[in-house]
């Protein structure tokens, strides 16, 4: 598996991870709060820094690092693979309309996989691209909190609850996020 866009140390990233057919998951409330609660668990537990997050109908971008003593392509291994778990589970248990055809999705996905798997939810790897200056990182920042905005569906980037939108206007938020590393502060 390629590591051109892959986490290789504990840098600041921007990272992007995708679910398989880019598939609009995301667009029920149960598993979006996995998402949420998943991330959450995530800073607290796993060492993940979070400094910036968009959770979008196929994909979450998220500007992010590991504390010292973690490794980042841990972390998001870790996370894919509880996640992946639990939406499946969701779409088994709950309402859900698409139900056959997203486990029947999810299952073909898995059909060239060496290592057997029932379900699989996101894409292999993820796109990560290290933070190195301040003005990459507000570039980054800007282009992951308009992402809802862009796809119309809200008309400001802090009116989407499930972005960092909402904590850089200091509006309620549905989860914290770290400060802006201090390697970055000063503008290149």
């Amino acid at each position: 598996m390629s590591t051109k866009y892959k986490a290789s140390n504990n840098n600041v990233y921007f990272v992007t991870i995708t679910t398989v057919d880019w598939v609009d998951i995301f667009t029920r409330l149960n598993h979006k709060k996995t998402i949420i609660d998943s991330l959450n668990y995530c800073r607290e537990k796993k060492g993940l820094n979070i400094y910036g997050y968009t959770l979008m109908h196929s994909h979450l971008h998220m500007i992010c690092s590991a504390k010292n003593g973690f490794e980042l392509s841990d972390i998001i291994r870790d996370f894919k693979k509880h996640t992946s778990k639990q939406i499946v589970e969701n779409i088994k248990k709950e309402p859900e309309s698409r139900r056959e055809w997203l486990l029947e999705l999810f299952s073909k996905a898995c059909e060239n996989l060496k290592k057997k798997q029932e379900y699989k939810v996101w894409q292999d790897g993820y796109h990560a691209e290290e933070v190195l200056t301040k003005k990459f990182f507000d570039q980054k920042l800007n282009y992951i909190h308009t992402n809802p905005v862009k796809d119309q569906v809200v008309v400001k980037p802090e009116d989407y609850l499930f972005s960092s939108a909402r904590n850089y206007a200091e509006l309620d938020a549905l989860m914290e996020i770290d400060l802006i590393p201090h390697q970055l502060k000063t503008y290149v």
